[in-house]
């Protein structure tokens, strides 16, 4: 049994659930999630808590069960606090500005790039550099960080580009002079 699964998904305040089967819906003071999970688990709701269980014995059902309990947790989390991943911009006369909703990247094209932000999705900029995409559907959140860093993805040689924060950019030598 998945270790990750066995754990109980508390139920914050102001977050109600409303189960239908298999079909979960959250809604909280941040947003509203749907998810239908696969077959072979089962969710119940005891008091303020929801338990993800899987229905049979069977090694799908299993493999589904942590996954599950995951997904469930995430849209609970979501609905209730939001998330955020924050991305920073490496180089000279690279930069980021927010116009109306959308956001302008500046990464050394011969055009500024617009990234336009799919409904649930806020993006902030800080110092130029400092981009912040925040919403209340991870999975949501993680995809648009990811379109962002696909504008310019970091660089081996000098390390220029968009990247998350945190991450460690492996560099390389470059070409050595002629002796």
């Amino acid at each position: 049994m998945s270790r990750i699964g066995k754990a109980p998904i508390p139920i914050p305040d102001k977050v109600t659930v409303s189960l239908n089967g298999l079909s979960v819906h959250v809604k909280g003071p941040k947003g509203e999630l749907n998810r239908t999970l696969p077959e072979g688990v089962q969710i119940r709701q005891e008091d303020n808590t929801l338990v993800v269980a899987p229905s049979t014995a069977t090694r799908r059902s299993r493999e589904r069960h942590g996954l599950c309990r995951t997904l469930v947790a995430n849209m609970v989390e979501g609905v209730s606090k939001g998330f955020t991943r924050k991305l920073e911009i490496v180089g000279v006369g690279y930069r980021a500005q927010v116009q109306g909703t959308k956001l302008v990247v500046s990464a050394g094209y011969s055009h500024p790039v617009e990234v336009v932000p799919p409904e649930g999705i806020v993006f902030t900029v800080e110092g130029n550099t400092q981009v912040l995409v925040s919403g209340f559907d991870k999975e949501l959140v993680g995809n648009e960080a990811a379109k962002v860093r696909a504008i310019r993805p970091p660089e081996p040689y000098k390390g220029k580009g968009i990247k998350y924060e945190g991450e460690r950019i492996l560099r390389k030598a470059g070409k050595t002079g002629k002796k």
